[in-house]
């Protein structure tokens, strides 16, 4: 068996499929989608098709090593969205060529379900409250959310009160919270701010600030007993190592999308676990992305809990391309994301609609976000 074609496809809202094809034909289907930046990930994928046409889709590792190892430049969202992308896919045709989900491939599972949040949005409580009643309604028993829209350089108490008010409304709906800062916040006002709200009793504090700003995190992070979550924004193990090292981090998120696939992020959550952190994989993307999210939870005893986001930028429409087994959307049931039992990724894809979504495209941009005084904010 040898690969005979790679392609790769712009899905509306801001996807990119990539699909793989054996020259006997064995299929398999992963997701490069990098927000904003999906030409560049096209791009790199030109790569990857001269590199690996012709080569044994079985020998994932070998795959990965190479393209990760033989280009010389290494890393970096764009690099590791592509090969991210390949393989998902290779893991998928594997599965799917010899009739096992990936998560037998790799191990075997170690549990049926895992735990879901989803995120919500809201200025006000009762709009918190209104939209956490909704998610529960769509089967979610926790929810992530923003801190606040607004986080300055300098704090006040009314700000603070601002944002426990939200907490508490979503709360008080039923859902265990976790707070996402976006990395918008001085590390001053972080430190504040997460004594503030540790009483709540939140799941996690997210990126309090940016991954960059490394010794600011292992500060926040020894001096608050809420759990500190990032990830989102490193590439691999290398990444990752040195928030592991310093204790700076209690909860991982990288992205099966960007971080590596499957085989990086099997040996991330490893990682994660010698140094006993939870692994909470980031994914606001597509159903694709989702799917090989659920593989890991398959395999990794230390994924606590699983994002499915959902709104007009995300998983809207995830049922036109991506199907269980029995032909049912991905949902969550009770609070948690079942483990699919079908071969590779355990998804079926709707190949035509997916091959007319692309002859649509798209060119997906981040939305710019700016403070109060118009100075510009971290997304």
């Amino acid at each position: 068996m040898k690969i005979g074609r790679i392609e790769t496809f712009l899905v509306a809202p801001r996807w990119l499929f990539v699909r793989v094809e054996s020259d006997d034909g064995a299929v398999g289907w992963g997701e490069a989608s990098l927000e904003g930046w999906a030409e560049a990930v096209d791009g790199a994928m030109e790569a990857l098709k001269d590199r690996f046409l012709g080569h044994d889709p079985f020998a994932i590792e070998d795959i990965w090593q190479i393209a990760y190892r033989g280009g010389f430049y290494r890393g970096g969202p764009v690099l590791m969205s592509a090969l991210s992308g390949l393989d998902q896919a290779l893991w998928d045709l594997k599965g799917r060529a010899l009739g096992q989900p990936a998560w037998q491939l790799m191990g075997g599972k170690v549990r049926e379900r895992i735990r879901a949040y989803a995120w919500i949005g809201g200025d006000r409580p009762h709009e918190i409250a209104d939209a956490a009643r909704a998610r529960r309604e769509q089967g979610f028993g926790a929810v992530k959310m923003n801190a606040t829209a607004e986080l300055d350089w300098i704090g006040t108490p009314k700000l603070f009160d601002e944002v426990i008010a939200r907490v508490q409304a979503a709360q008080a709906a039923g859902m265990d919270v976790g707070l996402d800062f976006h990395g918008r916040v001085h590390r001053g006002m972080a430190k504040q701010l997460a004594r503030a709200l540790e009483p709540l009793g939140l799941l996690f504090i997210e990126e309090p600030l940016l991954s960059e700003n490394h010794e600011g995190l292992a500060q926040i992070a020894h001096m608050t007993a809420t759990p500190i979550a990032l990830g989102e924004r490193l590439y691999s193990r290398w990444d990752f190592k040195p928030f592991f090292e310093s204790g700076a981090v209690d909860i991982i998120q990288p992205d099966l999308s960007h971080a590596g696939g499957l085989s990086e992020c099997r040996r991330i959550a490893a990682m994660a676990e010698a140094y006993d952190v939870a692994v909470a994989p980031h994914c606001p993307l597509g159903p694709l992305a989702l799917a090989a999210c659920l593989q890991l939870a398959a395999t990794a005893p230390n994924v606590a809990i699983q994002e499915m986001s959902l709104g007009i930028h995300y998983n809207v429409g995830a049922d036109l391309y991506t199907y269980c087994r029995d032909r049912t959307p991905l949902t969550a049931v009770d609070g948690y994301l079942p483990i699919p039992s079908g071969p590779g990724l355990g998804v079926e894809i709707d190949e035509a609609a997916v091959r007319a979504a692309h002859a649509e495209g798209h060119r997906w941009r981040n939305p710019v976000w700016r403070q109060h005084d118009g100075s510009f904010a971290e997304w």
